[in-house]
């Protein structure tokens, strides 16, 4: 058996470290365990049922509220007007049932002045409970625990109904958001921990993969080519175990770890 020569053996040896460096570089392109994402959150936005005009703002922007903290006021005369209107209504509906009760008992009265008497009562019982129910809802309080992220009217203005005048984030609501290609996405699974990396934030950061969409993005609706099938991509969100060392709209570094996940569910 023929040896190798020197300058065979060296060619053969650079040749199989072309060819491991090539397929690790491929393998690195084809499947990368580090993707760009960014900082998203779902805002708690808290808005009053009517029209009216900001009475008290109680919270600035920044300030951190527990639930039933009180946020602001909006201006009640219209609602302490009808409250006192339906009391005045309740009253003397309750003088008219009396007086039927006492004279059916008498056998004075009928059946039906009685039943009349005692659905109107009801009836205008049930207005004063509606009035008093708008009367406390112009005074807000937070839903939640979080922070106020935004003040939206100032004391003064004038709020259409359903317009939101503070938004809240509740720590919990912080996520991770990033896209992986189809071709990694049976490698991850609900409850597998990422690391999260981001210019000036600890070194340590971590999060739980909690969503995994069910389908993909950003591909027309044909048949897919094998080309097509590389460009599919779907979104993957996580809980920050630290939401506190984040910020909102932040873009991070997401590096992907072996699998803990037992189960590939979307939520």
């Amino acid at each position: 058996m023929r040896r190798l020569g020197p300058r065979v053996f060296a060619a053969f040896a650079v040749a199989v470290g072309l060819g491991v460096g090539a397929y690790a570089y491929f393998r690195e392109r084809v499947t990368p365990r580090s993707f760009e994402g960014w900082i998203e959150a779902y805002f708690i936005f808290v808005s009053p049922d009517e029209t009216g005009r900001v009475e008290t703002l109680l919270v600035r922007e920044g300030d951190t509220v527990t639930v039933g903290a009180p946020l602001f006021t909006l201006d009640s005369d219209l609602q302490r007007a009808a409250v006192a209107e339906n009391e005045a209504a309740v009253a003397n509906a309750q003088v008219t049932y009396d007086r039927a009760q006492e004279l059916l008992k008498r056998a004075v009265g009928s059946q039906k002045v009685f039943d009349d008497a005692e659905a109107t009562l009801r009836s205008a019982q049930a207005r004063l409970n509606s009035a008093r129910t708008r009367l406390d809802r112009r005074r807000l309080a937070s839903p939640v625990a979080g922070t106020v992220q935004e003040v939206y009217f100032r004391v003064g203005e004038m709020v259409p109904a359903g317009r939101p005048i503070v938004s809240l984030l509740p720590p919990e609501n912080v996520r991770v958001r990033f896209f992986l290609p189809q071709a990694i996405l049976p490698q991850v699974h609900i409850g597998d921990k990422i690391v999260v990396n981001c210019d000036g934030c600890a070194p340590d950061l971590t999060a739980r993969v909690n969503f995994i969409s069910a389908q993909a993005e950003f591909t027309p609706p044909v048949i897919y080519s094998l080309e097509e099938r590389a460009r599919l991509v779907f979104r993957i969100e996580a809980i920050p175990e630290r939401p506190g060392d984040v910020r909102v709209g932040q873009p991070v570094s997401i590096a992907l770890q072996q699998p803990t996940g037992v189960s590939h569910a979307r939520r």
